[in-house]
């Protein structure tokens, strides 16, 4: 879809400069522009690329001025850079914004949808099965039966939502998530066999919660399985039974949380965190890549290690893990001289 530059500065309300009738199809970084794309520039170190950039549109302040000939029809806006990102965001709206009932799929006769359901090809709909408004549900995706949907949502190509999962309004779920998979829970008996636990919750994904390409999230035991209003999920991550995860949490990517952890909110955990279960960790908890997280954790700390300590305690005693080969010679030296001169 081709866009003018007039048709864009009605969009951002900025004012053009050069050729209204210049089209783009296509977004690129300055120092990349070709022929057809539009571009911005927000960071002074950028402007020498103004100069030289292919694109056929460039946004720009509107105190810019052009010290030299350029070849690109400019927009100008109050700010550049919040200008290119609504920019993004429709051009997002744009290209997903699909519509219609795709064939072949299936869609049980007991389930329901509400106004402007988008569903695409290959995806199957099960039993009571109740989906909102404004939804999109991409090709090859599975719903099981009794799901509940709000309104707004969009669910990428591959994923798969097992039976009474229930999802809130305004979430986006990416290609590959799983939720409601059984939980890890096997009892064994004294010759060390397992025995499957059933696994007969659910999984319940509150308002405006965005999940990540990869990641599984498994039904409780009992209960539920919660991620909070807000909650932000990387791709690859790991969620165990009966989890909670607290409103506006952002997890990064291969985190795993054991079963039954609760997890306070507005907490930032990074890339590849180990969670055990049955533990609480507070609101407001940051903590860093590659923690190990074994114990309870009070509100507002920052921890780092494994297993993790607090935050500038790790910093304090890597100085001296760097040095512990000199040290442990140092001590080697003085313990043979002490000898030597006993």
């Amino acid at each position: 879809m081709k866009f003018t530059a007039a048709q864009i500065a009605g969009i951002l309300d900025g004012e053009v400069e050069g050729n209204p009738q210049a089209e783009v199809d296509r977004l690129a970084k300055i120092e990349e522009g070709t022929e057809g794309s539009i571009t911005f520039l927000a960071n002074p170190k950028y402007t020498s690329f103004i100069y030289s950039t292919k694109a056929t549109i460039t946004i720009v302040s509107s105190n810019f001025k052009a010290e030299h000939d350029l070849t690109t029809t400019l927009i100008k806006v109050d700010d550049p850079y919040n200008a290119f990102s609504k920019l993004l965001e429709y051009y997002n709206q744009v290209k997903l914004n699909k519509s219609g009932i795709e064939q072949p799929n299936f869609i049980s006769d007991s389930a329901s949808y509400g106004e402007n359901l988008y569903l695409g090809a290959f995806s199957y709909i099960g039993d009571q099965v109740k989906i909102g408004d404004n939804v999109k549900i991409f090709p090859n995706t599975y719903i099981g039966d009794n799901v509940q949907i709000g309104n707004h949502v969009t669910i990428f190509p591959g994923a798969k939502i097992y039976s009474e999962t229930i999802i809130g309004n305004n979430c986006v779920i990416h290609g590959g998530v799983v939720i409601g998979a059984d939980g890890f829970g096997f009892s064994p008996n004294q010759e060390g066999v397992y025995s499957k636990v059933p696994q007969i919750g659910n999984v319940i994904i509150e308002d405006n919660v965005d999940i990540g390409a990869g990641t599984t999230i498994d039904r409780a035991t009992l209960g539920s399985t919660i991620i909070r209003k807000g909650a932000k999920l990387d791709n690859q991550i790991q969620i165990a039974h009966n989890v909670e995860v607290g409103e506006n949490t952002a997890i990064a990517a291969q985190t795993g949380i054991a079963g039954s952890t609760k997890i306070g909110k507005n907490c930032l955990i990074g890339g590849q965190v180990g969670i055990a279960g049955h533990i609480q960790i507070g609101n407001g908890v940051k903590i860093q890549a590659q923690s190990g997280i074994g114990r309870n954790i009070k509100d507002g700390e920052m921890i780092q290690g494994t297993p993790a300590i607090g935050y500038s305690e790790y910093n304090k005693a890597y100085v001296h893990f760097k040095h512990l080969p000199k040290i442990e010679d140092r001590l080697t030296k003085l313990e043979k001289k002490h000898s030597d001169n006993g």
